[in-house]
């Protein structure tokens, strides 16, 4: 059994989808299609999902509060992002991505597994289905440019600048 709960953020609605231990999906809502709905969810995760959420997607929820509130950036749910075992590596790699503090593509794609993954770890960054927690945005062009972000670049450029290390180039200088 998953649990399913909606969380109102500055960026948009998110859903938080965990099981009794821990966070499987965090995803803004514009992310899933418009025609989604829990059984949708239930077919994607392969278990019945209720809408009643649990004490994992509270927690979810409760840091996500933090987050956006600038009182903590430290999260405390569980989590179990489903993936291959290179996405995981990249994965875990992000998570060692300090706040207000980015990366390049190429970065992460030496400590995975050499610069010729590099594009295998952008694909990977749009795989991630805990946005936000396992922080693909910050993880940017090696020019500094801000590239590639499921939730939409704006989103990207919000969250680096809410963590304190937007670097303004190019088309999103201010």
């Amino acid at each position: 059994m998953f649990y399913a709960e909606w969380i109102e953020t500055p960026l948009g609605d998110m859903v938080a989808i965990a099981d009794a231990a821990s966070l499987h999906v965090l995803e803004f809502r514009d992310r899933l299609s418009r025609q989604e709905d829990i059984a949708a969810l239930e077919l994607r995760m392969g278990a019945p999902v209720s809408v009643d959420g649990n004490a994992v997607t509270a927690q979810a929820t409760s840091d996500m509060a933090d987050y956006f509130s600038g009182r903590s950036a430290t999260f405390s749910v569980p989590l179990s992002p489903a993936g291959s075992d290179f996405e995981k590596s990249v994965w875990r790699e992000l998570l060692q991505v300090p706040l207000a503090e980015t990366c390049s593509y190429g970065d992460i794609a030496r400590k995975v597994g050499g610069l010729e993954t590099v594009r295998a770890v952008g694909k990977a960054n749009g795989a991630n289905p805990i946005a936000i927690i396992i922080p693909c945005h910050r993880c940017i062009g090696s020019d500094g440019s801000l590239t590639g972000y499921g939730g939409g670049l704006w989103r990207k450029k919000w969250l680096l600048r809410h963590e304190g290390q937007m670097r303004p180039v190019g088309l999103f200088a201010s």
